[in-house]
């Protein structure tokens, strides 16, 4: 039996981690407007990981509109310190802003995944990675914004992990592919019982 998969987002790093799995999809971003779905929430599911996991649902649910039996991924990460949640920075004066408030700490990457068919949800998981911000100098963090350049406007925390923004840490505790987005594993297992990867 041959199930279409679609990959409802429009993420580089997530598309090339699929392809590299060995997986056959087609990629369409949804268009929802994720404040508007954060605001929505009641209160109590306003936590850094139920946000991730609400947009995560809402993105494929969009997308499984338009693609009727498909299995559709929808994929979302937070990035949150203690209950602040934050967003991706205006301009690099904001980045500033946001990386001086990571520094010396630790900071959680909170990165849903779900499976939606015909509106439903099969299956859904949020990975989380602890991002151990060393004590930097400021001096360091010019040098960082003037390199890295507006690419940091793309991230959440004005970093890639696998470019420049290594730099920032002492310690990553957690899995590599959630740190990127995609709590891969997991995604690979629901799909092979769900018949669309082998077993």
């Amino acid at each position: 039996m041959t199930v279409s998969l679609v990959l409802a987002s429009g993420s580089a790093a997530r598309r090339m981690l699929l392809i590299n799995a060995g997986l056959q999809f087609a990629v369409e971003g949804a268009q929802i407007n994720e404040r508007e779905v954060e605001e929505a929430l009641p209160p109590t599911q306003r936590g850094p990981e139920d946000v991730a996991l609400h947009l995560a649902i809402a993105k494929a649910r969009d997308v499984s509109e338009r693609h009727p039996d498909a299995i559709v991924i929808g994929c979302d990460q937070t990035m949150s310190l203690g209950e602040r949640i934050f967003h991706k920075a205006k301009d690099v004066s904001e980045a500033r802003e946001i990386l001086l408030s990571l520094r010396a700490a630790a900071h959680h990457l909170n990165s849903a995944v779900c499976l939606v068919r015909n509106d439903e949800v099969l299956w859904s998981h949020v990975g989380v990675a602890s991002m151990h911000v060393r004590a930097f100098s400021e001096q360091f963090l010019d040098a960082y914004l003037d390199q890295a350049g507006d690419k940091i406007l793309s991230s959440v925390g004005c970093y890639q992990l696998e470019g420049e923004g290594v730099q920032l840490f002492d310690k990553i505790e957690g899995d590599y592919f959630t740190v990127l987005g995609l709590p891969l594993l997991p995604l690979l297992d629901a799909l092979r019982k769900l018949g669309v990867n082998h077993e």
